[in-house]
């Protein structure tokens, strides 16, 4: 008689305490716990997102970026290649191209020939791409600090979850004045799961963020070689023009 008392003891008078299920965890958990994993839940999905986004992205801008060297090493003029990139670049490299492009055509309609004119024009060129580089860079790695920030506080998050579960369990423990396992392993489980869900939205985030991470800055040190040799291009260029 008593074993059947204690079996279908329910915390809230509507659920079997020894139901351990993780749609029971969730509705029997206090409301602070259950507010945790609701944002934990909202943070992993996010991530995941975010995640999904930024291979597809890396993936295509280094395809295009890929398409655009061809054209561009293929001994082709490059004012043909400016012409046809005009104001729509599909990519960062192309875009560092035509930024440098428009610069270089603003500088040459004025003619300058001086040494002073053409080192003016070289630093406006090399400044240009540097921002362009940087802007493009910056919208790339738009979102990566919120994954490094679920990487980095979601098993915290998890853990007050975790901390503030038990704490009401003790409590009603006290309460109760009844220690039995199947009294005390609801209220640990519903806790214990708050710290489950952090790690579940924290581990890809942070694998996530170091392999992101990797890929841009490759991409990135591309760029900058790319400037490096463009400006060389275009340095030449202003030499022979003399």
């Amino acid at each position: 008689m008593d074993q059947t008392t204690v079996e279908t003891t329910t915390l809230d008078g509507s659920f079997d305490a020894s139901d351990l299920s993780i749609l029971s965890l969730i509705l029997r958990a206090d409301i602070v716990v259950q507010a945790v994993m609701l944002v934990l839940a909202f943070a992993s999905v996010w991530c995941w997102a975010i995640i999904f986004d930024k291979v597809f992205r890396i993936r295509r801008v280094n395809r295009r970026s890929d398409k655009f060297e061809d054209s561009f090493w293929s001994g082709g003029s490059l004012e043909d290649l400016f012409d046809r990139i005009g104001n729509n670049p599909a990519d960062p490299m192309s875009a560092m191209f035509a930024s440098a492009m428009r610069e270089w055509r603003r500088g040459a309609s004025r003619n300058g020939s001086s040494d002073m004119m053409r080192g003016g024009l070289q630093q406006r060129i090399e400044r240009v791409m540097q921002v362009t580089l940087g802007r493009e860079m910056e919208r790339l790695e738009k979102y990566m600090t919120f994954l490094a920030s679920v990487g980095s506080v979601a098993p915290f998050v998890g853990l007050f979850g975790t901390v503030w579960g038990i704490m009401n369990s003790f409590q009603a423990i006290a309460l109760s004045k009844n220690t039995s396992l199947a009294v005390v392993a609801p209220g640990i489980a519903e806790a214990l799961f708050a710290t489950a869900l952090g790690l579940v939205a924290a581990i890809p985030a942070v694998l996530a963020y170091n392999k992101l991470s990797a890929d841009l800055g490759r991409y990135a040190n591309r760029l900058d070689n790319f400037s490096a040799e463009f400006s060389s291009i275009l340095s030449r260029q202003l030499d022979e023009g003399n």
